[in-house]
């Protein structure tokens, strides 16, 4: 009958002095304590399986304890009872963690983001990039990606919400769920929890760019012809230039010389500048014409005898290689008490408004000049073919509206201030 070892008490292990060769302190039941020459002692458990000797490592004592290694014992013997071999198991947890540390939330995001990068402008990438930074993966970034369930995701988000960025919040989420839906297609994950999050944040209140009405022009045209007399002159015609386009404002900002004619009173915006232009893929490449009104290119001739040696119609006052921005467009509207109630792209809603309901014209006439997509794709001999004479008439008369506007004189119909 084999001898049975005496169980170490917790002063042995703590006392123990190294040898000039390895010994062991040995605990029963396989375990023991291999203590080396430089005096490092390591918990080890001998063990047959399948007939095969082995040895399985437990820790470096006092790192784990011997209570901690008994208890290593225990869940050992419960495997090779069961009919598992507790060397390979410990392999394979080994391998899954490190397969779970590798995706983790942050790795697989920087792989999906790396992966979007051919179909986004940089500015979207970048933007992408440093709101997860921000706001992710401080909170779940290190958690492996198939540990995230809706509690945890529905935490992170509602962080975003305390700080007041509900829409946000929600943007965000539907990040995640592409970020998840990756996953799930690499086989990196099983599950997406955002759809499970449907009514669990904040509502968003739904809105547009804040814009006036057509019945509110004549009064706000009162408000800015109060200011204009105390403009910078390039922020009166950017203002005006604005109001009678309606092109996007980064559109304007970042127009050049280089696309105005004067002399032949055209001005054409390359399609690289468009906003479905810009897209990586498939860009809509039509160039657009914007089709001035006779009181626009009287306003740019009067700029151009300011910046005209400059690259862009609105140089930054700073550093004249780079475009102004809408700064002081923003400033004038609030000077004017319409900070919250008028913006920028209001002036789009505006026109439409004014054109469709006031002039009379045809919703895609007015959505063409808008430069809006639509389900069919323009291409270059439609745009050049279809609505242009309708169009430069159309531009025509809702400047001439806007001057009847300014001193209250506006009715429905077709006007002929300009020809």
């Amino acid at each position: 009958m084999p001898k049975l070892a005496t169980p170490l008490t917790d002063i042995q292990p703590r006392t123990a002095k190294p040898k000039t060769k390895p010994y062991k302190l040995t605990d029963g039941g396989g375990l023991h304590l291999l203590i080396n020459p430089d005096g490092a002692k390591y918990w080890r458990m001998g063990y047959r399986f399948d007939g095969v000797e082995k040895t399985l490592a437990f820790g470096k004592y006092p790192d784990v304890s011997l209570a901690e290694a008994r208890k290593h014992r225990a869940l050992a013997r419960e495997k090779i009872s069961s009919g598992v071999d507790p060397s390979q198991a410990k392999r394979i947890e080994k391998i899954t963690r490190t397969i779970a540390n590798a995706n983790t939330f942050e790795a697989v995001a920087r792989e999906w983001h790396t992966n979007k990068l051919d179909s986004w402008q940089e500015r979207t990438a970048k933007n992408v990039l440093e709101r997860l930074e921000k706001d992710i993966f401080p909170l779940i970034g290190k958690y492996p990606i198939t540990e995230i369930k809706a509690p945890i995701m529905l935490d992170a988000l509602r962080q975003i919400e305390k700080r007041g960025a509900v829409d946000m919040a929600k943007r965000q989420g539907q990040v995640c769920g592409q970020i998840f839906r990756y996953a799930i297609a690499c086989g990196k994950a099983e599950v997406d929890p955002i759809p499970s999050l449907r009514g669990a944040l904040k509502p968003v209140a739904k809105g547009h760019h804040a814009a006036i009405t057509a019945d509110d022009l004549p009064e706000f045209l009162r408000a800015f012809n109060k200011i204009e007399g105390r403009m910078y002159i390039p922020t009166k015609v950017m203002f005006r230039l604005m109001m009678m386009t309606f092109v996007r404002t980064s559109e304007l900002t970042t127009t050049e010389w280089s696309e105005i004619d004067l002399e032949n009173e055209e001005w054409v915006i390359p399609w690289q500048r468009m906003k479905m232009g810009k897209k990586k893929l498939n860009p809509r490449k039509v160039d657009h014409h914007v089709f001035l009104p006779k009181q626009g290119w009287h306003l740019l001739r009067e700029l151009h005898a300011i910046t005209g040696n400059n690259r862009y119609l609105f140089p930054n006052l700073r550093d004249h290689e780079q475009p102004a921005t809408n700064w002081g467009v923003l400033a004038a509207l609030k000077r004017m008490g319409y900070s919250g109630k008028m913006t920028g792209h209001g002036f789009r809603s505006l026109a439409m408004g004014v054109i469709k309901e006031r002039l009379g014209y045809r919703h895609e006439v007015v959505d063409r000049q808008l430069s809006h997509a639509s389900g069919d794709t323009y291409g270059e001999a439609y745009d050049r073919a279809m609505f242009l004479d309708e169009r430069r008439l159309m531009m025509q008369e809702y400047a001439n509206y806007l001057d009847r506007a300014a001193v209250g004189n506006v009715i429905s119909g077709k006007f002929g201030t300009y020809k």
